[in-house]
């Protein structure tokens, strides 16, 4: 599967990649939001002028009554602030809404993130609701909130 986006490309991690990947992780800007995940093969490469970025990943809930899919990203902060991130998520948001049939779309980002919540809202997603002590911070051991984003596939910008 490769999705592309307007500068990005979603592709599956190839091998060795996982390396590129831990490395991005463990920046203290990124670190500050994610704990080294234990696997990166569920996860989408991002990919910008042929460098792989950072990484997209997305769950489904197939219960009829509860249909929806959620995102999650990470990027290198070197290319923070540059929209790459929210043609990421926008590029699979698509692909979860039309191919996938999805209605639904959520995204939990830490409710202390401002740059991510900011990057989501340009997609379309809306705050529903501040999820207290959500999250474990892996490096100071403190839960903290996150905030429960959603969109609706009429919502995709």
């Amino acid at each position: 599967m490769e999705l592309n986006g307007d500068r990005v490309l979603l592709r599956p991690v190839a091998s060795g990649e996982d390396k590129v990947l831990a490395g991005i992780v463990s920046e203290p800007e990124v670190a500050a939001w994610w704990s080294p995940p234990d696997d990166y093969d569920d996860m989408l490469a991002v990919v910008f002028e042929d460098e792989v970025i950072g990484a997209i990943q997305f769950d489904e809930e197939n219960d009829p009554e509860f249909r929806r899919a959620g995102i999650d990203v990470f990027l290198t902060a070197r290319q923070h602030g540059k929209g790459l991130g929210t043609d990421a998520v926008r590029t699979l948001a698509r692909w979860l809404v039309r191919e996938r049939g999805h209605h639904r779309l959520t995204i939990d980002p830490a409710a202390a993130n401002t740059v991510a919540i900011r990057s989501y809202g340009k997609v379309g997603f809306k705050p529903v609701g501040v999820m207290r002590a959500y999250w474990r911070n892996h490096r100071t051991g403190v839960w903290e909130d996150g905030l429960l984003m959603d969109l609706l596939a009429e919502e995709l910008t």
